[in-house]
């Protein structure tokens, strides 16, 4: 039983939405479900599986800039802000700079894997998981 966890968090590591989908599922599917939900940011950090054409255009239309490595598949590169990326799990000291899944988006998933019950998926059920991840959650953005 393997699952992905997908998330939005703010500027200061504190998530604010997630969604489960099964492991052998693509990315493309969490980025879709969590879309509607993007707040009015500048950057949005994702990692490789995130990268696809029509994600792209979504966050440009949303005023949004990608900061997403192309996937080794691509014929052309794509284009991102290299060092951006590479901190990305650094904190920044800039509030004006910060984005989405920004430089808190790993560590705030750091933090949801100090619960060991996340950490190691206890629960069998998909809806009993995403509720021990939310418990989890709320304790997390209000610390």
């Amino acid at each position: 039983m393997n699952t992905k966890r997908h998330a939005i968090c703010d500027s200061k590591g504190r998530p604010i939405t997630f969604f489960v989908s099964a492991g052998q599922v693509s990315d493309y599917i969490g980025a879709r479900a969590l879309l509607s939900s993007l707040p009015n940011v500048d950057w949005l950090l994702g990692d490789r599986g995130y990268d696809a054409d029509w994600f792209r255009e979504a966050l440009q239309d949303k005023g949004i800039r990608a900061c997403i490595p192309g996937r080794t598949q691509r014929n052309s590169p794509i284009k991102y802000d290299k060092r951006r990326y590479k901190r990305r799990n650094r904190p920044s000291r800039d509030t004006a700079t910060q984005c989405t899944a920004g430089q808190r988006y790993e560590i705030m998933f750091g933090r949801l894997k100090d619960w060991r019950r996340v950490a190691t998926r206890y629960d069998r059920c998909p809806k009993v998981f995403l509720s021990a991840i939310a418990l989890a959650a709320i304790v997390i953005y209000w610390l």
